[in-house]
């Protein structure tokens, strides 16, 4: 049996799972009407409509559907093909997407852990706190944090969030201890501006909990766009920050902060690991999925231990 042409297989491909023939145009560096008469053609050739009109956008007919799956995989085995031609010599790679703070205080630290167990692997990981194009960026693999629901993609939460005030050891007993959250009127609050959406960990939630919003103001003091700021600016005694779960473990256990009240509040927030359907099926980025919730699993026994 011919095979169709590899072109219009491609254009089919990523239109549909772009939803646009403008964006499929972008990503294949051709004009949107290419990818029209590429779509054209393949569906004369094999007899059938393949995509649809869906509002403003596109979407695969139901009969086209159960083959974009495959596809994406051959693609996938093509790209692999031509990586081992190009450098046959080189090392298996995984590449990862990730929040930087979370890049910074959880997984580095932890990654050796991956490398020993698979020590022929090379791991590039990339910071972005925005949603991952996989194809276009090269990704196999991102850990994102929000509320979850990546429709098309595949996920799995890693870990779930709580959030507490968190400071240097010396504010406990300094000239201005904290005693009691209503001492915090006297120290610099540090925020973390990153994403301010409903239910995102807030001071002024934190304080309306404790029952001292009137007393404390929620918005003063210092703001940084990324976490790890926050907490560096708490370990040098420049404020309190607003510590959550899983990027204060480390500095909690070291010592480095400490938590000066005992009130946690939960967020529905939470790190997820999301990943194309086909990619989950890959030895290597299932190797590294399985390490990844076993590492989690072991923090979180060290946390409630």
């Amino acid at each position: 049996m011919r095979l169709p042409s590899l072109n219009a297989l491609r254009a089919f491909e990523a239109a549909a799972r772009l939803g646009s023939l403008t964006r499929a145009a972008e990503e294949l560096h051709v004009t949107p009407s290419a990818v029209r008469h590429q779509i054209r053609a393949l569906e004369e050739e094999i007899g059938r409509p393949l995509l649809r009109r869906n509002g403003s956008g596109l979407m695969p007919t139901e009969a086209a559907n159960g083959s974009l799956g495959h596809l994406r995989r051959a693609f996938d085995a093509l790209a692999d093909a031509n990586r081992s031609l190009r450098h046959p010599a080189t090392a298996p790679t995984l590449t990862v997407s990730a929040v930087p703070s979370f890049v910074s205080a959880w997984l580095i630290p932890r990654l050796e852990g991956f490398q020993r167990r698979f020590p022929g692997v090379t791991v590039q990981i990339g910071t972005n706190a925005l949603p991952t194009d996989f194809h276009r960026e090269g990704v196999d693999l991102a850990i994102r944090y929000g509320l979850g629901g990546y429709p098309g993609l595949f996920e799995c939460r890693l870990f779930s969030e709580r959030y507490f005030p968190v400071c240097a050891p010396y504010l406990l007993d300094g000239p201005t201890p904290l005693a009691e959250p209503g001492d915090l009127a006297r120290h610099t609050l540090l925020h973390s501006s990153v994403l301010p959406r409903s239910g995102w960990p807030v001071w002024r939630d934190w304080l309306d909990a404790a029952g001292v919003l009137a007393q404390v103001d929620p918005d003063a003091g210092t703001h940084y766009t990324m976490s790890m700021f926050a907490y560096q600016a708490a370990m040098a005694c420049q404020g309190v920050a607003l510590g959550t779960t899983v990027l204060s473990m480390d500095m909690l256990a070291a010592g480095y902060l400490v938590k000066p009240f005992d009130m946690e509040l939960p967020t529905a927030f939470g790190y997820h690991i999301v990943c194309p359907p086909e990619s989950r099926e890959r030895p290597l980025v299932a190797a590294f999925i399985e390490w990844l919730l076993e590492a989690a699993g072991e923090a979180c026994t060290g946390v409630e231990g």
